[in-house]
C-alpha cells in the first residue's frame, strides 16, 4: 500500500514558518525561505519548476511536500469605475467575494476572513447568509495573491497596484485571529508584498479580548464598526455589543493605540440607515461618547439589499449628520459607493455560503411571513423622526 503525504500549502506561510520548514522539515538553509517567499508574493508564481534561481534537487524535493494552492477563482468582473470583484470558491463549496477599489493613486483590497459571519449585524446582507467556517491563512492572502496578478502580463516586472489592504470583507477577522494575524504579516513582509502598517487595516466589530490580545502580536491599523452612538441601539444593530458594550470597547481601542509607536488614531465605521441610525441627535451623541477616542469618521451609505427592511438616507440627511460631526472637530469623510454595476458595494458581498448556523433560512422564512418589514416598521414608529 503506498503512503501518500499530505503537502503543505506554502502560500499561507509567514517568513518564521517558512524558515522553519526549511531548516526543520527540509534540512535546508533559512535563506531558502526568502527565496521562494518572493517567488509566490514578488512574483506571483505558483510552480516551483519557475523558481530558476533554487536548485533542481530542492524543488524536486518541494514538489513531494509542498505545493502552492491560491484560492479558485469562478467568477470576476471589472466595473467602468475601475472596481474589481472576485468570487473564489473554497474547498467544501462555499464561496467569497474579494473587491479592489482604486482611488486616485491608492488600490484599496478588501479582503474576506471568513465563509460567512457569526455576528449577525442586522444591516449586513452577509451576516444574513449565516456562517460556515473559517479561511486558512493561505485563503486569505490568496485573495490578495490573486488580486496582485490580475494586472500581471508575462516577462514584465510587477507593478503595485494594491497599495493597501482592509480587513473588511465577509467575516469578523478578531474571531479567526491567528490566521488573519498570519496573513496579515505576510501583507507587511518586505519579502511577500511590503505593505506599510499604516496601510494594513482590521476592521472589527468589538471582540474586546481579541483586541487586547492583538496589541501584542502587531500593530496594524485598526478600525471599528460602531454604527451606533448608545448601547440601546448598537444592541439592535450590532448584536456583540449586548456582551461588550460601547464604553468597553472603546477602553480596548484605546488600549491598542495607546501601545503603537507612531501617532495614529481609529478609523470609525459607521452604516447610516434612513430613520434609524442618522438622526441629529444621534450625531450630537456620537460626538459625545468619542470625545475620549482619537479617530477618524467614515460615514458609509447603507446600500439595500432584497428584504433587508432599511433604506438608505438622502444625501441632505447625511450631509446634516456629518456638518454636525464636523462643526464638533472631527475628521469626517462619507465612503463613496463604488462597484455598484458588479454588486461590489460595502455591505453587498454575500458569496456562497454553506450555512452552518442556518440562519439564512430563518432569515427567508421571517421574510416570507413579513416579519422583518414589521418589526422594522415597529421600531421606526417608535423613534422621533425628522
Amino acid at each position: 500500500m503506498t503512503n501518500t503525504v499530505e503537502k503543505v500549502n506554502l502560500l499561507g506561510m509567514g517568513l518564521e514558518s517558512m524558515q522553519a520548514f526549511f531548516t526543520e522539515t527540509l534540512g535546508e538553509k533559512r535563506f531558502r525561505a526568502v527565496q521562494v517567499l518572493k517567488w509566490i508574493h514578488h512574483r506571483g508564481v505558483d510552480n516551483f519548476d519557475d523558481m530558476t534561481d533554487v536548485s533542481k534537487a530542492l524543488r524536486d524535493k518541494l514538489k513531494l511536500v509542498a505545493e502552492i494552492i491560491p484560492p479558485e477563482v469562478t467568477f470576476k468582473k471589472y466595473s467602468k469605475d475601475g472596481t474589481r470583484k472576485w468570487v473564489m470558491q473554497m474547498p467544501g463549496g462555499s464561496a467569497v467575494e474579494t473587491v479592489y477599489i482604486p482611488e486616485g493613486d491608492r488600490g484599496t483590497l478588501c479582503v474576506s476572513s471568513q465563509i460567512g459571519c457569526a455576528l449577525d449585524c442586522s444591516f449586513c446582507s452577509t451576516g444574513k447568509q449565516g456562517f460556515n467556517r473559517d479561511l486558512s491563512s493561505a485563503e486569505i492572502i490568496g485573495q490578495l495573491w490573486v488580486a496582485a496578478r490580475s494586472w500581471d502580463e508575462p516577462g514584465k516586472k510587477r507593478d503595485r497596484h494594491v497599495t493597501n489592504v482592509v480587513m473588511m470583507g465577509m467575516g469578523e477577522p478578531l474571531l479567526n485571529f491567528d490566521n488573519v494575524v498570519e496573513s496579515m504579516n505576510l501583507m507587511m513582509e518586505d519579502n511577500a508584498y511590503g505593505l506599510s502598517k499604516r496601510r494594513v487595516t482590521l476592521s472589527t466589530s468589538g471582540v474586546v479580548p481579541a483586541i487586547y490580545e492583538l496589541a501584542k502580536v502587531t500593530d496594524v491599523s485598526l478600525a471599528l464598526s460602531l454604527h451606533a452612538p448608545n448601547d440601546a441601539l448598537r444592541n439592535e444593530l450590532v448584536p456583540i455589543n449586548k456582551k461588550y458594550g460601547i464604553e468597553e470597547t472603546l477602553k480596548a481601542v484605546n488600549t491598542y493605540f495607546d501601545r503603537l509607536p507612531d501617532k495614529r488614531v481609529c478609523t470609525i465605521e459607521y452604516t447610516m440607515i434612513d430613520q434609524v441610525n442618522d438622526h441629529p441627535e444621534l450625531a450630537h451623541e456620537l460626538a459625545e461618547v468619542l470625545k475620549n477616542t482619537p479617530n477618524k469618521i467614515n460615514l458609509i451609505p447603507f446600500n439595500p439589499f432584497p428584504n433587508s427592511g432599511y433604506e438608505r438616507p438622502s444625501n441632505n440627511r447625511i450631509h446634516r449628520f456629518r456638518d454636525i460631526l464636523q462643526k464638533a472637530g472631527y475628521n469626517v469623510t462619507i465612503r463613496k459607493t463604488r462597484g455598484e454595476d458588479i454588486d461590489a458595494a460595502c455591505g453587498q458581498l454575500i458569496g456562497q455560503v454553506n450555512d452552518k448556523t442556518k440562519r439564512s433560512v430563518r432569515f427567508i422564512d421571517a421574510v416570507e411571513l413579513g416579519h422583518t418589514a414589521a418589526t422594522v416598521a415597529s421600531k421606526r414608529t417608535n423613534r422621533n423622526t425628522i
